[in-house]
């Protein structure tokens, strides 16, 4: 037995691994890629260059959405790379997480897909046919952005009240620095999505406010960045 496995059978046989990590692990990388899967352009080859040209007006789209499951995959790998668990609340939160995942990649594709047919190239090729139906949807996405951020403060927060019974190991300074500086991203971000749900659910907002609000995720990721890192040379 490697010495990888054997860390990795501790880790289980110590705290209650419900699966070997290796299989949780396994089958999250699978749930992902079938998410990216489900937001391809288009499932049929296109039979004329006039549809070509449809499908392909579709990437910016595609490339949008790519990039947030990208990083939700990278957030997701971090955090078991540090915290190799599988006790029976990491797997269920990682279920959950998985779960909501796939719930949420449709109105994703469907609200950029949207917004990048009408600003981008002028058309229509989505309907929404009120503002209403826009505010609608501007919750649903609201609602997944902000279901995915609070799982993954449980899941930093499970794994910081584990870290002082030694799971996998006790924690150092950094492991405590990256858990409490990607726990106070995660609640910035959800609060950031309240921000936009309560905006498109409780006024008569066009679709401006409650779109821009998002913005602010750069300005709160660079604050964070520039935290952790001042706690770090501290």
């Amino acid at each position: 037995m490697s010495l990888g496995n054997a860390h990795e059978e501790i880790v289980n046989r110590s705290h209650g691994g419900l699966i070997p990590l290796h299989r949780l692990e396994n089958f999250s990388d699978a749930v992902f890629a079938f998410a990216v899967t489900l937001l391809v352009v288009s499932l049929e080859v296109p039979r004329s260059a006039a549809d070509l040209f449809a499908v392909m007006r579709g990437f910016i789209a595609f490339g949008i959405c790519f990039l947030f499951l990208v990083l939700i995959w990278v957030e997701h790998s971090r955090f078991f790379k540090r915290f190799p668990l599988a006790d029976a609340v990491t797997v269920a939160l990682n279920m959950l997480l998985l779960f909501v995942l796939l719930l949420y990649v449709y109105p994703l594709k469907f609200l950029f897909a949207a917004l990048a047919s009408s600003v981008v190239w002028g058309e229509s090729v989505i309907s929404i046919n009120t503002l209403e139906e826009f505010r609608s949807l501007m919750v649903i996405y609201g609602l997944g952005f902000l279901a995915l951020n609070l799982i993954l403060v449980c899941m930093k927060l499970h794994a910081l009240r584990l870290g002082g019974q030694g799971i996998p190991a006790p924690l150092a300074t950094t492991d405590h620095l990256a858990l409490n500086g990607g726990i106070l991203r995660n609640i910035g971000q959800g609060l950031i999505a309240l921000a936009s749900i309560l905006i498109a659910a409780t006024t008569q907002d066009d679709g401006r406010y409650c779109g821009l609000v998002y913005a602010l995720l750069g300005p709160l990721a660079w604050i964070q960045g520039a935290y952790t890192r001042r706690q770090g040379r501290k």
